[in-house]
């Protein structure tokens, strides 16, 4: 195998959530009760379609036909207020959000790394600077965080946090172990699908998404994953990890959560179909969602920064276009904010 195609597999495992590990018996992270989505090892899917394996990755890295992309593309940073009185929302970029509500500020699925990976020196790197600077960042009140793929859970970006504040991070299963062992005194609060969490001046009730996860090649699917309905002093807010479209059911079922004033949902990271369907909704199937939610707005995040899959950047907010076009949606609704960016979200 030559040297340029073990660099890109090295690549594709990180952004996989894949690396090598030492082997070890049982859940890794968790233990607790059988349930329809826990096998007492494994979370999955239930009714869903199964991860891709290694055999399918190693297939998708010999045949990738991937568009291009820049190097990097110039972001003006945001400078953001200590403290937002309604709502408003700055990109600052993958699925990195900061949410400002009612004078609280939340942080969804932090990373300011460079690379998307579990090494510094391989993987997936910025194509854009963070759209917020570290200095720059008001207090953090708490963290909504996903799953614990890398582009989601950077370590190092959450001990920094927790050495700045000390804010509670909010999470699915699992998640609180790997972040205990990694830092300190770090205040991480987990619950299943259906369980409802507080912290910082917000509620949120954990919701299904159709994901999986992993930080080695020895833990996969051993946390879980989510997205989240959130209760803030300006209004309840629906926000989406990483998730498959699924026959829309997670969307069903996060509509008898709302109604939502606000969506952030991911568009990106779904190209080639029959490598990523399962995982990744595309911008179709996002604005589907929408509808089927209810949400008076959206935002879209998850895609422009990493380059994790083989649609070229500016596909995923084209793609989103013609949805909206198509359904008859008016794209004012349903918007994209490039890193850097700030949106005041109508009442």
């Amino acid at each position: 195998m030559k040297r340029r195609t073990l660099i890109g597999l090295g690549a594709a495992l990180a952004a996989s959530g894949w690396s090598v590990r030492r082997a070890t018996a049982g859940n890794r992270y968790y233990n607790g009760p059988i349930t329809d989505h826990f096998d007492g090892t494994r979370f999955f899917n239930p009714g869903g379609t199964l991860p891709r394996g290694f055999g399918d990755l190693l297939r998708w890295q010999w045949q990738r036909d991937r568009a291009p992309w820049p190097d990097h593309v110039a972001v003006t940073a945001a400078i953001p207020d200590a403290r937002t009185a309604d709502l408003r929302v700055t990109m600052v970029g993958h699925a990195t959000v900061l949410i400002q509500a009612g004078g609280i500020n939340i942080l969804l699925d932090p990373v300011w790394s460079h690379r998307a990976s579990p090494v510094s020196f391989a993987g997936p790197a910025r194509v854009t600077a963070p759209g917020i600077a570290w200095d720059a960042l008001p207090p953090i009140d708490v963290v909504l965080l996903s799953h614990n793929h890398y582009d989601h859970m950077c370590i190092d970006t959450l001990r920094r946090l927790h050495g700045r504040r000390a804010m509670p991070v909010l999470t699915p299963l699992g998640n609180d172990t790997i972040l205990r062992d990694a830092i300190d005194g770090i205040d991480a609060r987990a619950g299943d699908w259906g369980d409802v969490l507080e912290g910082g001046g917000v509620t949120a009730r954990l919701l299904r998404a159709h994901h999986w996860s992993a930080r080695g090649t020895r833990d996969r699917s051993h946390a879980l994953w989510c997205s989240f309905a959130v209760d803030t002093p300006a209004g309840r807010l629906f926000v989406s990890g990483d998730t498959g479209y699924d026959r829309g059911r997670p969307y069903a079922a996060a509509a008898e959560h709302g109604p939502y004033r606000l969506a952030i949902l991911p568009i990106g990271a779904y190209a080639p179909r029959w490598f990523m369907k399962g995982q990744h909704q595309d911008p179709a199937e996002a604005v589907t969602g929408f509808r089927a939610l209810g949400a008076s707005w959206a935002m879209a995040h998850h895609w422009g920064t990493f380059r994790l899959t083989d649609e070229a950047r500016d596909d995923p907010p084209a793609g989103l276009a013609a949805a909206l076009a198509d359904q008859g949606i008016d794209p004012a609704r349903f918007r994209v904010i490039l890193p850097g960016t700030a949106w005041d979200v109508p009442a």
